[in-house]
């Protein structure tokens, strides 16, 4: 079995990742990301290392013999005028810049590119651990009524829609009625801004309406940065007053499933998969 390396951010997603990974016997590396250095994650074989620092990450990425790499985690896009750079890295910066002005999909496919073309294997978080995706149909909770696959269907639609743009991965929509759309403040933040409406237009924890949708932005590099749900995103959706959530069929990634399940359960929100084909 080949060693992995993790290169990781914030969050629940490198640490399920890495623990998947102990589980099934693989050895496991991972390199922190200077700035973003997830605390869960100092119980593994693990490192730290700076965003610029290219070269040297491919250097300790052969040393320690792994063959396998996965992105992983929450990782803010840095003020590249501060970033300290190795000679790779500053190399590989007017690439990284360029991209950086097309979105971060484009930014994350040369740091990949840079990985592949030194003969690394760079593998979806899904492959690192397969239990995270789901099939389409209900996962949690009831199924949809008829009124709310229409909202799911919209929210979908208007989700990928953006994503084409490179504008996000969310949308909120409530009896036919778009009130949100993600963008860089992320799925949590635009959540909160449901609960500052009226709530003539929106659902409330007594009579909940609307739906969350994510979905992959369909021009981004499906390995990296796929949308991710956890316990606080059901939990989140419920204080804005939503019925349901939605995803993408094999198209997004559930972070301890168990816990999600019970706060379905108690908040009566369900998890809904839809098919990748929506439009």
């Amino acid at each position: 079995m080949k060693k992995l390396a993790i290169i990781a951010g914030l969050g629940d997603l490198p640490v399920s990742i890495a623990s998947a990974a102990q589980e099934r016997g693989q050895g496991v590396h991972v390199f922190r990301l200077s700035g973003f250095e997830e605390e869960r994650l100092e119980r593994f074989d693990h490192e730290t290392v700076g965003i610029g620092q290219i070269g040297h990450l491919i250097k300790r990425l052969k040393k320690v013999g792994c063959e396998q790499v996965v992105l992983a985690g929450i990782v803010k896009r840095p003020n590249f005028s501060n970033i300290k750079l190795d000679m790779r890295g500053a190399k590989l910066l007017p690439r990284v810049l360029k991209a950086a002005r097309n979105g971060d999909d484009a930014l994350l496919r040369v740091i990949v590119g840079e990985l592949e073309a030194e003969g690394f294997e760079v593998i979806a978080a899904e492959a690192a651990a397969q239990d995270l995706t789901v099939g389409e149909g209900i996962i949690f909770g009831r199924e949809p009524s008829e009124s709310e696959l229409a909202d799911l269907r919209k929210a979908a639609a208007i989700a990928g829609e953006t994503g084409r743009l490179d504008i996000g991965q969310g949308c909120v929509v409530c009896d036919g009625l778009v009130l949100a759309v993600e963008a860089q403040e992320g799925t949590d933040r635009m959540l909160a801004r449901i609960t500052d409406l009226e709530d003539e237009i929106r659902g409330t924890s007594i009579s909940r309406r609307g739906v969350l949708v994510k979905r992959p932005k369909p021009i981004q590099e499906r390995r990296i940065d796929l949308p991710t749900i956890g316990p606080a995103t059901i939990e989140k959706a419920a204080e804005a007053g939503l019925v349901g959530v939605g995803v993408e069929a094999e198209g997004a990634l559930l972070l301890n499933r168990d816990e999600i399940g019970r706060r379905c359960a108690e908040t009566g929100v369900f998890l809904f998969a839809f098919p990748k084909d929506w439009t």
